[in-house]
């Protein structure tokens, strides 16, 4: 049992090892030491030491030169670089919807939100290469716009748009991605109801 243990924590690094064990004992006898034998299999070590730092690609397309395949292959992991982004960060998921405009609402909306990611990634790259898209709007998460409604004593309402001030890890990003907060729009005066009688 504590060899498969062992076996286990040592993951691929266990094909690596060849292990003699001994036959087992009769089941009258009560064994309380096993010797075994074990050995680096050093051709397949220098097997795996020559293959790190590559990539193996297979396919069935056995006339295509391997240069042509990397090609096909490439837009493939951007694909589903993009597919796992929807998914992970972005949290899209299927809706089913009944009538096709719905559907293409949805599918429109989805991509918007991918456009942004993949837009702010870039921004990132240059300016804050150690963040992540992620990172960054969980960041932002907690910074709000908001209406604060004041009514007046003719019936209208003074309306304060707001957005919160930025702590000092938000105006560091702010100021790194050169992205200037608005200033605080005036408040507006909404027109005087009538009074129903």
């Amino acid at each position: 049992m504590k060899l498969g243990a062992a076996q286990q924590a040592a993951g691929r690094a266990a094909t690596l090892v060849t292990l003699t064990l001994p036959p087992p004992p009769p089941t009258a006898e009560r064994v309380r030491r096993v010797d075994f034998t074990f050995a680096l299999d050093k051709a397949k070590l220098r097997q795996i030491r020559r293959r790190e730092g590559r990539y193996l690609l297979r396919s069935n397309l056995t006339a295509t030169d391997p240069a042509q395949l990397w090609e096909y292959y490439l837009p493939l992991v951007e694909i589903e670089a993009a597919f796992k982004t929807l998914k992970d960060e972005l949290a899209v998921r299927p809706i089913f919807h009944r009538r096709p405009d719905r559907v293409e609402a949805h599918i429109f909306v989805a991509f918007l939100a991918y456009c942004l990611h993949v837009t702010l990634r870039a921004q990132l790259r240059p300016h804050a290469p150690g963040l992540t898209v992620r990172q960054v709007l969980d960041k932002f998460a907690a910074m709000q716009l908001l209406d604060v409604h004041f009514p007046t004593t003719d019936g209208r309402e003074l309306i304060f748009t707001r957005h919160t001030a930025p702590d000092a890890d938000q105006q560091l990003l702010l100021a790194q991605l050169g992205w200037p907060l608005p200033a605080q729009p005036p408040p507006r005066l909404t027109a005087k109801r009538a009074v129903q009688m």
